[in-house]
C-alpha cells in the first residue's frame, strides 16, 4: 500500500515537472516563466543597416517614374500627373548621400487637385530604404518632394490584381 502512494506522488512530481510548473531557482521569485534568456546571441561582425524591403504591392503601367538628388534643402521639386485608375501605388527607394545618416532625409507630399486633399510620406535614417504605398482615388495629382542628401527613385504606377 505505501509502495502505491509513493509511486502516485511520485508520477505526481514528475508529471508537475514536465508540465513546466516549476519555477527556476536562478529567475528569482516572481519571474515570469517566459523570461529573455540571460545569454543573447553575439550579433553578427558587421551590422547590416537599411535594409531593403521587398515589394509586396505588385505594379504595372508607370504614371510617373523617375529619380531626384537632393543635395541640399533647397526648393521643392513637383510633379503633376492624372492616375486613371482606382488601384495604384506610390514606391520610392532612398540612397543616402552622407556618411552621417542622420543628415539624411525626405518628404514626399501627394496632393489631390480635384479635393486639395493631401497626404505627407517621410523618410529619416530609421526607416527602411524602400518604402510602397496603396492609394485608391483617381483624378490628378501633384507630388511635392524636398529632401536632404538623398538620392531618390521615384514609381507611381498601377497596381496589379
Amino acid at each position: 500500500m505505501r509502495i502505491h502512494i509513493i509511486v502516485c506522488l511520485l508520477l505526481i512530481v514528475i508529471g508537475i515537472m514536465t508540465a513546466g510548473c516549476t519555477t527556476n531557482p536562478s529567475a528569482g521569485e516572481g519571474a515570469p516563466l517566459n523570461q529573455t534568456p540571460a545569454t543573447l546571441p553575439t550579433p553578427s561582425a558587421q551590422p547590416t543597416e537599411n535594409i531593403s524591403v521587398t515589394p509586396t504591392l505588385a505594379t504595372g503601367d508607370h504614371y510617373l517614374q523617375n529619380s531626384y538628388s537632393f543635395d541640399n534643402q533647397s526648393e521643392p521639386t513637383t510633379e503633376t500627373v492624372r492616375i486613371a485608375d482606382p488601384s495604384w501605388a506610390i514606391s520610392y527607394t532612398i540612397l543616402p548621400l552622407s556618411d552621417n545618416p542622420k543628415n539624411c532625409w525626405f518628404t514626399l507630399t501627394v496632393t489631390n487637385l480635384d479635393t486639395m486633399k493631401n497626404q505627407t510620406f517621410t523618410w529619416t535614417y530609421i526607416n527602411e530604404t524602400f518604402q510602397q504605398y496603396p492609394m485608391y482615388t483617381t483624378g490628378p495629382y501633384q507630388f511635392t518632394m524636398t529632401g536632404n542628401l538623398v538620392n531618390v527613385k521615384l514609381d507611381v504606377a498601377k497596381r496589379l490584381p
